[in-house]
Order: structure tokens, then sequence, then C-alpha cells
């Protein structure tokens, strides 16, 4: 299995009081999936399998709908190569 790294940027639809309480569900069942990921402040970047990233993608939508979004705007980035793509190949010098 190649490893890749997605970051996913997610929007639902709520009202402003809501919105990270909607995003809060989002990461805990991301946390629940058992897949590598990191919180940063506009994304969270998930490390794994392609197929099962982007059925958490899918999933997240779903999530937010269920908690009352009437719309939710995603952006996706993966990064993808033969040999696979880690996290800690990115950004583990930068790290303390």
């Amino acid at each position: 299995m190649v490893k890749i790294t997605l970051g996913l940027q997610i929007l639902p639809y709520v009202e402003e009081e809501r919105l990270y309480e909607v995003i809060d569900a989002v990461i805990s069942y991301i946390a629940s999936s058992g897949v590598k990921y990191e919180v940063c402040a506009m994304e969270t970047v998930m490390e794994g399998d392609i197929d099962r990233l982007l059925d958490i993608v899918k999933k997240a939508q779903e999530i937010c709908i269920e908690q009352g979004a009437t719309r939710v705007i995603s952006g996706i980035k993966i990064d993808y190569k033969k040999m696979g793509v880690t996290i800690d190949e990115k950004v583990g010098k930068y790290r303390r």
C-alpha cells in the first residue's frame, strides 16, 4: 500500500457559533478512523491509502449534513508519488 498525504479543508454552512462544533465532529471521526493525521490552522492533513482517505472525505461531508449544515464546501489537496509520501517526510525537519 502506497501512502499519500491529503489535506482537507471543510467549510460547513452552519450558524457561525456552531462552526467549531461541526468541525470538531469531523475531526473526531478522523481521529477514530485510525489514520495518521494532523490538525492545522486551515486544514487537516491525513496520511494513508488513497481509497481510505477519500472514504473519510466522503464521510466528512455526511457528518456536516448530519450536524445541520445546509451545504458543505471542501478543498482537497493530494500529494501522491509512486514510492509514497508521508507527513514526516514533508515537515519532520521543522518540528521541535
